[in-house]
C-alpha cells in the first residue's frame, strides 16, 4: 500500500494559517461584492428616474412642437388668403382695369389690348410694347427700361400687397384676376422668404438616416431613437455613475515560487499583465508576458502594486497532492492485490495462466516474463482478486521491488524440483522489506523429481517457517500444468485478505502507482496503473512523475473501455503528454495548471540530477584531481537503446551499468520507449554509437538512413542475449594483458671498447637462453639500471639467434654504453593475452 509521510507541526500550522487567510479573503470579497451590488442598484435606480424625467420632457416638447406646427400652418393659410386678390364684378371695375388682360372675341380677334401703355398704368401680363420706367410685368417681352424691379404690382389705386409663394421654386403658379392660372418668376426676396418659411420651428428635428423606400413613404411619421441607441445611452450613464464611485483596491496574498511567469504573476494578483510589464519597463527591464522572472523581482512587483507576498520553495508545489488518511465511516472493502514472485522458470506465469484461464506464457520471448503485468479475476462467489506478475530474471530486480511495494499479499513460487534459487531469495527479501504477508506456492509437484520437503528445509535457512513445520507462513502445493490445488491457493488468498481487512475510500480523488508504461504507435503514451485509493474517471487530470495529462480513455485487462476504475483495479490510461516512468505515483489534481506546475518541477529536478551524474560530484580540489586520474584511459562503449516498455528499459540500463569496470564501461547516450526513429540513427552516427532495439523495430526512414550511414541496428527480444553481446563487445575494448616470461641470465666477464662500434660485453650464459631481439635488463648490484634491446649477439665471429646456457657470447645494447664487468643481463619476452569481462 502507499505510505504517506505525516506533516510536521510547522506544516500543520502553516496550512491552518493559509486556511484562515483564505476565509478572511473570501469574507472580504463577499463584502466588496455586496457593496458593489448595492452601488449598482442605486445607480440603476437613479438612471431609471432620470430616464423617466427625460421621457416626460421629450413628450412635452413633442406636444409643443406639434402645436407650433399647427399654428404655423394656420398663419400660412391666412397669409395666402390675404395675399390673393378678390375678383370684382366686371361692371364695377374702374376704367382701364382690363387693359392688360387678354380677351378673345368670338371671331378670334383680341380686344382691348393697347399697344403703348402709359407710365404708371395698370399692370398687364400681356403688354408687348415699350414699357415705361416703373412698370412691372412677368409677361413683358419688349425692352425693359432701366430701374424696373420685380416689386409687387400695384392694385386698386396703387395699394401694394405682398405675394407670398406657396413653395420655394423658381416658377410659382398664381391666378390672374379672371381666374386663369399664370406662371410668374419669383424674385430673390421671394426666395428668401420661402426659405425662411421652410425652416422648421424650434424643437423640430431634421430627418436623418439613409434615403430608403420605407423612409420615403413614412416621411410624415415621427422618427424616434432606436433600441440600440437607448441601450448605449443607458450604459454610458451607468458607467458615468459607477466612475464617480471610488474603486476599492483589494490587497491579496500572492504565493511566489522561485521562478514564475509574468502572466501567472498577474493572474495571482488579479492585475493586468500589461501593468506588470509597464512597471518592469520603468525599472529598465523589457519583458513579454511569457517571460520567467525570479522570486525577488516578482516580490518587488507585487508589493509595488499593493499586495502581500508569501515565498515558497519549488518543492512546495507538491504539498497537498496526496490527501491524508480517510475517515473510518467512508471506508469500504476492496479486492486484495497479489504479486507473484520467484525465480526464473519456476512457473509463475504458467500458474497465473491457469488462474486466469488464459495463455500468457506463449507470447513471452524465450518463455520468460520480461514485462510486469496486472490482471483481475472474479471467483464464483463474486470475490475479486488482482494479480501482478513480475519477471524472475536477475535483471528485473527493480520490477520485483516495485511489485512488492504495491501489493497486499506476496505469493512466492518455488519449483519443487529446483528448490530455492538466488532470485527466490531476492524476492523473499523484497517481500520482507515491504512488510506484507507471504504465501509459499510449491509448484511442479507433478514432476518426477519433485521434493517439497527440500523446499521447506531450504526456506528455513532464510527464516521462513511454513505452517506444516509449525510456522505462520501459509503453504500450498500446486501444479500449474495439471491444475492441482489451484482452488486451495485462491482460498488461502481470500483468507489472508479477510485477516488484513482491506478497506479504502472510493469517493475521493484517485491515487495509484504506475506499474508499466510504453509508447504505442497508434495510441501514444500508455501507462498501466494500479488504482489504490479513490475512483479514477475519464476526464480526470492526472500527474505521474514528470508526465501529466487528461484521461482520454481507460482500458481494463480484457481490452474493454471502462468509464471509471475503482481501487485495486489495474487499467491502462491514455492521454499522457509523455511516457511516465514505471513506479511513479499517480495522483488526480484539480486543474491543468497545477498538473503542469508539478510536472515542470519534477522535470527540472530530474534534469538537474542527470546533469550532476554526468558531470560528476564537485568536491574538493583533491577529489576532482582523483576523479580525473581515475578517468584517464577509461574507454566508453556508446549505446542508443530503445525498448517497448519502461520497465524493460530500466532493467537493461541496470544490467549494463553492472558490466562497467575501471577501464571500460557502457555509456547510454540516449534511451527511450518506442520505435527507432531517424533522429536516433543520426545521433548514433555522429557519436559512433551502437543502436539497440529491444522488442521494437526501426521505421522506414531510419532503416534507409542506417544503410546510407553504414550503421548496424541490433534487434533483441531476450534480455540476457542483449547483455551477453554487449559484454563481448566491451571485452574487445579492454587492453590486452601483458605477461612477462623469463628466458635466461648472463654475466658480463669483460668489456671491450672497439672503435667505430662502441663497447662490446663478453658474457657467459648462466641460465636459460639469450635471444637476439628479445628485451634485456641490465642489473648492477641487483638493481635495474637499464631496460632495452640487444643490438648484437655473436658467437665468436658469427651472428647468432640465441646462445644457450654455459656458452659465451658477445653482446651490445641499443643506445647504451655504460657497461662494466660483473653486471648481469636478464633476458625476457612479453606476451599479450586478450582479456574479457
Amino acid at each position: 500500500s502507499l505510505v504517506l509521510r505525516s506533516l510536521s507541526e510547522d506544516e500543520k500550522n502553516a496550512r491552518a494559517q493559509a486556511l484562515a487567510n483564505s476565509q478572511l479573503r473570501e469574507q472580504e470579497e463577499r463584502r466588496v461584492a455586496a457593496e458593489r451590488a448595492r452601488l449598482e442598484a442605486e445607480a440603476a435606480k437613479k438612471f431609471a428616474e432620470e430616464n423617466a424625467v427625460e421621457i416626460a420632457k421629450k413628450a412635452e416638447e413633442e406636444e409643443r412642437r406639434k402645436a407650433a406646427a399647427e399654428e404655423r400652418k394656420k398663419d400660412e393659410v391666412q397669409e395666402v388668403r390675404r395675399a390673393a386678390p378678390s375678383p370684382a364684378p366686371r361692371e364695377q371695375r374702374p376704367a382701364g382695369a382690363n387693359a392688360g388682360y387678354r380677351s378673345t372675341s368670338p371671331d378670334g380677334n383680341r380686344e382691348g389690348r393697347p399697344q403703348n401703355r402709359p407710365a404708371g398704368g395698370a399692370n398687364s401680363t400681356g403688354y408687348q410694347g415699350n414699357r415705361p420706367a416703373g412698370g412691372t410685368s412677368t409677361g413683358y417681352q419688349g425692352n425693359r427700361p432701366a430701374g424696373a424691379t420685380g416689386a409687387p404690382r400695384p392694385y386698386n389705386g396703387g395699394v401694394s400687397r405682398p405675394l407670398v409663394p406657396l413653395e420655394p421654386a423658381s416658377l410659382v403658379p398664381a391666378r390672374g384676376l379672371d381666374g386663369r392660372i399664370i406662371v410668374k418668376k419669383t424674385s430673390d426676396e421671394d426666395k428668401r422668404r420661402a426659405a425662411e418659411a421652410a425652416k422648421p420651428v424650434k424643437g423640430e428635428e431634421k430627418m436623418r438616416g439613409r434615403l430608403t423606400l420605407t423612409n420615403a413613404l413614412n416621411q410624415d411619421e415621427e422618427r424616434g431613437h432606436s433600441l440600440s441607441a437607448f441601450r448605449r445611452r443607458q450604459q454610458r450613464n451607468f458607467r458615468k455613475s459607477m466612475g464617480k464611485q471610488e474603486q476599492v483596491k483589494i490587497s491579496r496574498e500572492v504565493i511566489l515560487p522561485e521562478v514564475i511567469s509574468i502572466q501567472e504573476l498577474a493572474n495571482r494578483m488579479s492585475e493586468r499583465a500589461v501593468d506588470v510589464i509597464k512597471f518592469l519597463m520603468k525599472q529598465g527591464a523589457m519583458h513579454k508576458v511569457a517571460d520567467m522572472i525570479d522570486a525577488d523581482t516578482a516580490q518587488l512587483v507585487a508589493e509595488e502594486l499593493g499586495h502581500t507576498v508569501k515565498r515558497v520553495a519549488d518543492s512546495d508545489v507538491e504539498d497537498g497532492l496526496f490527501l491524508e488518511n480517510d475517515d473510518a465511516a467512508d471506508l469500504v472493502a476492496r479486492a486484495p492485490v497479489v504479486t507473484i514472485m520467484g525465480h526464473v522458470d519456476h512457473g509463475k506465469t504458467s500458474l497465473l495462466d491457469t488462474i486466469r484461464k488464459a495463455n500468457v506464457v506463449s507470447g513471452e520471448a524465450g518463455g520468460i516474463t520480461q514485462h510486469i503485468g496486472a490482471y483481475q479475476i472474479t471467483r464464483e462467489s463474486g470475490a475479486k482478486i488482482t494479480f501482478i506478475d513480475t519477471p524472475g530474471h536477475e535483471a528485473f530486480t527493480s520490477m520485483r521491488a516495485r511489485g512488492a511495494k504495491v501489493t497486499d499479499i506476496v505469493i512466492l513460487v518455488v519449483a519443487a524440483d529446483d528448490g530455492v534459487k538466488p532470485q527466490t531469495v531476492e524476492a523473499l527479501n523484497h517481500a520482507k522489506q515491504a512488510g506484507v504477508p507471504m504465501i509459499v506456492a510449491v509448484n511442479k509437484i507433478d514432476k518426477p523429481g519433485a521434493n517439497p520437503d527440500r523446499v521447506r528445509t531450504e526456506l528455513l535457512q532464510h527464516e521462513v517457517l511454513v505452517e506444516s513445520m509449525g510456522g505462520d507462513v501459509l503453504e500450498v502445493q500446486v501444479s500449474a500444468k495439471q491444475n492441482l490445488n489451484i482452488d486451495k491457493l485462491l482460498e488461502a488468498i481470500t483468507l489472508q485478505s479477510e485477516i488484513l481487512d482491506l478497506k479504502v475510500n472510493q469517493s475521493r480523488p484517485a491515487e495509484g502507482t504506475v506499474i508499466e508504461a510504453k509508447l504505442d504507435k497508434g495510441r501514444g503514451p500508455v501507462a498501466t496503473v494500479l488504482v489504490q485509493r479513490g475512483t479514477l474517471k475519464t476526464g480526470d487530470i492526472v500527474v505521474a512523475g514528470s508526465a501529466w495529462g487528461k484521461v482520454r480513455a481507460l482500458v481494463n485487462d480484457l481490452g474493454d473501455f471502462v468509464p471509471n476504475a475503482l481501487p485495486s483495479v489495474p487499467v491502462e490510461i491514455l492521454g499522457f503528454n509523455s511516457t511516465p516512468d514505471a513506479g511513479d505515483v499517480l495522483a488526480v489534481v484539480e486543474s491543468e495548471a497545477r498538473a503542469r506546475e508539478i510536472a515542470d518541477f519534477r522535470e527540472r529536478k530530474k534534469r538537474d540530477k542527470k546533469e550532476a551524474k554526468l558531470s560528476g560530484a564537485r568536491g574538493t580540489l583533491a577529489d576532482m584531481m582523483s576523479t580525473f586520474k581515475n578517468k584517464e584511459g577509461l574507454k566508453e562503449f556508446l549505446l542508443v537503446v530503445k525498448t517497448d516498455v519502461q520497465g524493460s528499459l530500466e532493467a537493461i540500463i541496470g544490467s549494463l551499468d553492472k558490466l562497467g569496470t575501471d577501464e571500460v564501461k557502457a555509456k547510454i547516450i540516449h534511451s527511450g520507449v518506442g520505435g527507432i526513429t531517424e533522429s536516433d540513427i543520426t545521433l548514433a552516427s555522429s557519436s559512433n554509437a551502437v543502436v539497440i532495439g529491444f522488442n521494437v523495430r526501426a521505421n522506414k526512414q531510419a532503416r534507409e538512413l542506417s544503410e546510407r550511414e553504414g550503421l548496424e541496428i541490433r534487434y533483441y527480444n531476450i534480455i540476457y542475449d542483449l547483455v551477453d553481446d554487449v559484454k563481448k563487445a566491451m571485452s574487445g575494448l579492454l587492453a590486452p594483458e601483458a605477461r612477462e616470461e623469463m628466458l635466461g641470465l648472463a654475466e658480463i666477464l669483460e668489456v671491450f671498447n672497439i672503435g667505430g662500434v662502441g663497447k662490446i660485453a663478453g658474457c657467459r650464459v648462466t641460465e636459460g637462453v639469450i635471444q637476439r631481439g628479445a628485451r634485456v635488463r641490465l642489473l648492477r648490484d641487483n638493481v635495474v639500471i637499464h631496460d632495452g634491446k640487444l643490438s648484437t649477439l655473436k658467437r665468436f665471429k658469427d651472428e647468432a639467434k640465441e646462445v644457450l646456457a654455459g656458452q659465451e657470447c658477445g653482446t651490445s645494447f641499443e643506445g647504451y654504453q655504460d657497461l662494466k664487468a660483473g653486471d648481469q643481463l636478464e633476458c625476457y619476452k612479453v606476451t599479450e593475452i586478450q582479456r574479457s569481462l
